[in-house]
């Protein structure tokens, strides 16, 4: 009894190339018509790797969730349990375009599995959240929060394991050190 509760837990990843720009629908298309088919003990998750990414427009920060894989979904089946009805019904689903491997569906080895989850995990641990426009060396900033809020500066030094900057800042004439986080300064258009 239970080698089969050990035997049901393995799993393969399999990759589903899709429209780019759709994966957020093909994931609830997909969540949709293995509710509907009832493959839910056989799919064990549609999964969708995004990161938290900000942006400054018109001087205000904005979150948004980016695909880390763009164009690709994932997803988890019990090993052997692929049948042909469950991959015809997730390959007839709007907008994805054919599983990896074509007609016969590669899953992915242990190593890739574990290396994209450890990375997710990596990215939520870190706060998750990252620029999409990189902070560059000798850029010139604009600070918008803080005491030094208004004042513009040179980035001297990015450190973006700690989303942090060190800048300078002219005060009185006087160039002045800051350190500051990402989320205090602002890309000078």
């Amino acid at each position: 009894m239970e080698n089969q509760t050990i035997q049901q837990q393995e799993t393969k990843w399999y990759v589903l190339r899709v429209v780019s720009g759709k994966e957020r629908k093909v994931k609830e298309y997909l969540d949709k018509e293995i509710s509907r088919g009832g493959w839910g003990e056989v799919v064990k998750q549609v999964f969708l790797p995004v990161e938290k990414v900000y942006k400054v427009q018109n001087g205000k920060k904005v979150m948004r969730e980016r695909n880390y894989y763009p164009g690709y979904v994932m997803i988890e089946v019990i090993e052997g349990k692929l049948s042909d009805d469950l991959r015809e019904a997730i390959k007839n689903t709007t907008s994805v375009i054919h599983f990896l491997g074509k007609e016969n569906p590669i899953a992915l080895r242990k190593a890739e599995v574990n290396k994209m989850l450890g990375k997710m995990d990596e990215m939520a641990e870190a706060g998750g959240v990252s620029m999409i426009e990189p902070f560059i060396v000798g850029e010139t900033i604009k600070i918008i929060e803080g005491p030094f809020n208004d004042f513009n500066g040179i980035i001297e030094e990015v450190n973006d394991e700690k989303k942090k900057l060190k800048v300078t800042v002219k005060i009185f004439g006087r160039s002045t050190p800051v350190e500051l986080n990402y989320m205090q300064v602002e890309k000078l258009s």
